[in-house]
């Protein structure tokens, strides 16, 4: 999968498989410093985070390169661990976070990707604009210092045409309609749009 963005690109390989999903993806952008980025997410049951993996890296022109690795784990329990480190100097806040605020959390969300707007969809796939908003707690990771944080975040389905669907997404300060398709995200204005559909699986 491939989506064009404002600022940038990702590539995803995505796997589906018995309400899994399994991906690695690599991502580039220029706010607010030129980066580059690489993932991999998996996740159990029902599409809940079981793990994920980034690495940032880029060069800043007054201290030269840099590089930060994060790893969210969540635990069956809905207990997260958070692992983080960085070399190099650069001015972004320091990556990871506190861990005992995301318990409870189902799903990683990935800033500025696409990918990980998926879960909630995926999870919900016969919701109908009746239900109403779904309200779920994220792991939110910031890109690219790769600091992690709670975020409390809403689903919500606008309408469905045939294999598309539009959910209207808020999260604090910022609400956004997406176009899914089959459970990916097909068209995220402000994010990313989707030029190169790709998915194996079952």
């Amino acid at each position: 999968m491939v989506w064009v963005k404002p600022e940038g690109a990702e590539i995803a390989e995505v796997e589906l498989a018995a309400g899994r999903l399994a991906a690695t993806g690599t991502a580039i952008g220029g706010d607010p410093l030129p980066y580059r980025l690489e993932y991999e997410l998996t996740t159990g049951d029902r599409y809940v985070t079981a793990r994920l993996l980034v690495e940032a890296h880029g060069t800043d022109p007054a201290t030269g390169p840099w590089r930060r690795w994060l790893e969210l784990v969540d635990r069956p329990e809905g207990e997260w661990t958070v692992s983080a480190r960085a070399e190099g100097r650069v001015a972004l806040p320091p990556p990871g976070g506190d861990a005992a605020e995301l318990r409870g959390a189902l799903d990683c969300d990935l800033g500025l990707s696409p990918l990980t707007n998926t879960m909630p969809a995926l999870r919900t796939p016969d919701a109908t604009p009746d239900a109403g908003p779904a309200e779920y707690l994220m792991a939110w990771v910031s890109v690219p210092d790769l600091a992690v944080s709670p975020s409390r975040q809403t689903y919500e389905v606008v309408r469905r045409d045939g294999d598309l669907a539009v959910f209207r997404f808020a999260s604090p300060g910022f609400t956004e309609e997406i176009v899914f398709r089959d459970g990916l995200v097909l068209d995220y204005p402000s994010i990313g749009r989707l030029v190169s559909p790709g998915v194996s699986g079952s």
